[in-house]
């Protein structure tokens, strides 16, 4: 879950980004006019975004009621009514473009999320998202990729390291990069990529935690796993797409981390009607 106080900093900042001096078409409608709406979906999806819904509108006016007809990490269908509205018709119409906007974005990574979920089904590899995020968004993403059935990869760039070739380049080499890695951040998962075949005899001998095969081929994967054979968990990352993942999972490797479904995401198509 996320810390109430991060979804309510969003929320704060993203209704001070619409309404600025005040929402001069809401303010034709009177003040105490209440009405009843409908939340609806017009596509297949997975749900994700309800808090961030419901501190829109208790931010906005404390009288404005939601019953959710479903929750975060529900598959719901096109057509279906996900929330039922009571309240102030002018809070309700100034908060629902903000409220709309978390839960489709939310909805739109968590659906992504499980479709690449689903392709990996009882293969033994997990799904696991990146920091490729929307800047701001991290923490709401993440969860969204939990709601979907991924797992997540670090959060940042504090709780666990990931060498890759850069870092490999500036320290001299795997095994250095690796040895000053334990030595400053001993209880930090350890995980190092390798972008070549030929790298994987250092970096077995290094000790890491995890082994990062970056952009390799199919074939190359295979050869990964048979070489490394049981004795480091195996992320595959880079070229990872919809059509190849299962043939990726299928491979032998835990994990599977995919820049996709957080950067690419297709926002839900939602409507609120009043009724």
């Amino acid at each position: 879950m996320v810390d109430p106080r991060v979804i309510k900093d969003m929320v704060v900042s993203a209704l001070a980004e619409d309404i600025g001096a005040g929402d001069v078409s809401a303010n034709i409608i009177p003040k105490d006019l209440h009405v009843n709406a409908v939340l609806i979906t017009r596509e297949d999806a997975v749900l994700c975004g309800t808090q961030w819904v419901e501190e829109v509108f208790r931010v906005l006016d404390a009288q404005v009621s939601l019953k959710w007809r479903h929750q975060d990490g529900d598959t719901v269908h096109a057509g279906h009514e996900l929330c039922v509205l009571e309240g102030p018709a002018h809070a309700l119409l100034t908060g629902e473009r903000v409220a709309l906007n978390f839960l489709q974005t939310l909805s739109g990574t968590a659906t992504r999320t499980r479709r690449y979920v689903d392709q990996v089904r009882d293969t033994g590899a997990r799904i696991l998202d990146t920091r490729k995020t929307i800047p701001g968004w991290r923490l709401a993403q993440k969860y969204a990729v939990t709601c979907g059935g991924g797992v997540n990869h670090r959060m940042g760039l504090f709780d666990a390291m990931l060498l890759k070739e850069n870092h490999i380049a500036a320290a001299g080499s795997i095994r250095a990069a690796a040895a000053t890695a334990r030595a400053v951040h001993p209880g930090l998962l350890l995980e190092v990529e390798v972008e070549h075949l030929s790298q994987l005899d250092e970096v077995l001998a290094s000790g890491v935690d995890r082994i990062l095969l970056d952009n390799f081929a199919i074939e190359e994967i295979r050869a990964a796993v048979r070489v490394i054979a049981g004795r480091c968990p195996i992320e595959v990352s880079g070229g990872v797409t919809l059509e190849n993942v299962r043939a990726v999972a299928k491979t032998g490797v835990s994990f599977i981390s995919i820049g996709d479904i957080t950067k690419n995401v297709i926002a839900l198509d939602l409507s609120v009607r009043f009724r």
